[in-house]
């Protein structure tokens, strides 16, 4: 089974309870309902198939409480290669039948039998080798591997057609499996780490316990290596390096090229000491020039050695509805351990699985927050810190840039750091009015808590000297009622009374609305801390569109028109 969290996914309000039962079996699962239909989803979508085939291709576990034949039809497009498919499963509306549909070696039947338990129904297994010996041998449980998947087809097939098996080596997932067993059988099953091809009549299976610890040298040939000291490459668990290195690029390229774990640990004397201290039980530990080789009695949970590398993102939500979003920032989310940010941002960022910590904070408490999750990620946790719009405008991510360019913390600038975008309120906003931003134009916050009035007025000067279309961020406030006033005399002076201008409140949540006016009739009275306001330079052009409004766009060329 893949390691992401599974997708439990409801047509209507009369799925709901079934979803809410699967759900106590798998808490971290959440529920997508589709939207106008469902509301008390954990999250929306608004196309069923789009959200299913986008799903499958994030290799996640998908439940669908619906028709067999609907899932088949939407995801046959991307059913290209047994084997590399997450686990899918149909589930009918009141949960009186479980049926797996894809996954087989992705753990699908296992998840069958335990929703079929929780729903207290017989799981509709079809899968003839699991049928037959009660194990799926192609997928060997957590902690082993399959050594190579077409031998392990025709191994199995052979099994089916009356063949008796003998087992080498200690599997004890296989005790309870009904296996037609012969110690004299010219089939067998070798379960060890030795290096080497398969036998022609046997199934390899690899238990995961091995760890390569990387000492300061050259990165070797990983591959080679544990030829060389006997063992196969596929009962690597994990790498261990010493936390010093967690920025050392071609560690992790080689983890990714191996697919397996990175992990850390303090290095203390050679790389055999260090790798004898973080394997937590009896293991035969070898050093091999500067690293060091540990092979474990049982397979190696590497959540067990070390720890991760810490890894902080700082996230745009984008103007606040969930379909512009953008996908990286909503995967982000989901693999999160820790979410920061300001109250407001961390709610619409939710909903949130029971084992993600969210820490809220005042909207003014940026620094304080940015090395809080500094701290955090250090400790090898999943850190997002959150923004509304896009994270570099106005927003955490150079606050979280300047609380590690102050630190000499070494830990702090290992941790593994990413600014990821979103949709910016200004983008949002002329979007929904046409093209206002289609030109050059400035962007600029009219609060001066963090700079002087003096500045915002020099720059505002220049910038519609300039003729630059304007995008005012915190435009006016309770604290400072008069700014906005200032600004739109200093503005007026260089723009005729007739000048377009966008006032955008709270585009893209719940009752947003736009307005088009001129600058001639713009007042402060009409503009609070949730607006965007939008000035068009000399060019901006205003013209109605069908269905009542109107389209304002600044065209792309300058003074005389084109020909």
């Amino acid at each position: 089974m893949t390691a992401n969290a599974p997708a439990i996914v409801i047509l209507g309000p009369g799925s709901l309870a079934t979803a809410r039962r699967i759900q106590q079996r798998y808490p971290e699962a959440l529920i997508h309902g589709l939207a106008g239909r469902v509301v008390d989803a954990d999250r929306h979508y608004q196309e069923f198939g789009a959200t299913l085939r986008e799903l499958y291709q994030q290799d996640t576990p998908i439940i669908v409480l619906c028709a067999a034949g609907i899932v088949i039809r939407t995801l046959a497009p991307l059913l290209l290669e047994k084997g590399v498919e997450p686990p899918v499963l149909a589930v009918a509306e009141d949960g009186s039948a479980v049926v797996p549909l894809l996954g087989g070696l992705g753990g699908v039947n296992v998840m069958a039998r335990d929703i079929a338990q929780t729903l207290q129904v017989a799981p509709a297994i079809t899968t003839s080798g699991e049928l037959r010996f009660g194990t799926c041998l192609l997928n060997p449980p957590s902690g082993y591997s399959l050594g190579d998947l077409e031998q392990g087809k025709r191994f199995v097939s052979d099994l089916l057609t009356g063949e008796s098996v003998r087992i080498e080596g200690v599997a004890p997932w296989l005790d309870q499996a009904r296996l037609p067993e012969d110690a004299q059988a010219r089939l067998a099953i070798r379960v060890d780490s030795a290096a080497g091809a398969p036998g022609a009549h046997e199934l390899r299976i690899y238990p995961r316990n091995v760890v390569l610890a990387v000492g300061a040298g050259a990165l070797p040939n990983i591959e080679q290596v544990l030829q060389e000291a006997g063992l196969a490459v596929q009962s690597l668990a994990c790498l261990l390096a010493a936390d010093s290195d967690m920025a050392r690029s071609e560690l992790h390229d080689a983890a990714f090229k191996l697919n397996v774990p990175l992990r850390f640990a303090p290095a203390s004397g050679d790389a055999s000491q260090w790798l004898a201290d973080a394997v937590d039980q009896p293991a035969a530990v070898r050093a091999v020039g500067d690293h060091a080789i540990a092979v474990a009695e049982q397979p190696v949970d590497p959540q067990d050695i070390g720890r991760l590398r810490g890894r902080l993102a700082v996230i745009g939500l984008g103007p606040g509805a969930a379909e512009l979003m953008v996908p990286a920032v909503r995967a982000e989310l989901d693999r999160a351990t820790d979410v920061l940010g300001y109250e407001t941002y961390v709610r619409m960022a939710g909903p949130f699985r029971a084992d993600q910590v969210q820490h809220c904070t005042d909207n003014r408490e940026e620094m304080q927050r940015a090395r809080h999750a500094f701290e955090l990620a250090v400790q090898g946790r999943l850190v997002v810190v959150v923004s509304s719009g896009d994270p570099g405008v106005f927003a955490m991510a150079a606050a979280v840039l300047e609380a590690l360019h102050e630190s000499t913390d070494a830990q702090w600038h290992n941790v593994d750091l990413q600014i990821l975008p979103g949709v910016s309120a200004s983008l949002a906003t002329a979007a929904q009015a046409g093209a206002p931003l289609g030109h050059d134009f400035c962007v600029m916050s009219l609060s001066d808590n963090l700079k002087p009035w003096s500045i915002i007025e020099k720059r505002l000067d220049l910038a519609a000297e300039a003729d630059l279309a304007l995008a005012f961020y915190n435009p006016i406030s309770r604290s400072r009622p008069w700014q906005l006033g200032r600004a739109l005399e200093i503005v007026r002076q260089h723009r005729t009374a007739q000048t377009p201008v966008v006032l955008g409140r709270d585009i893209g949540r719940p009752g947003q609305t736009l307005r088009v006016t001129t600058l001639e009739q713009l007042t402060p009275d009409q503009v609070d801390m949730r607006t965007m306001v939008l000035i068009g330079s000399s060019t901006t052009c205003v013209f109605p569109r069908v269905g009542g409004g109107d389209w304002v766009y600044t065209p792309r060329w300058y003074g005389s028109k084109p020909l």
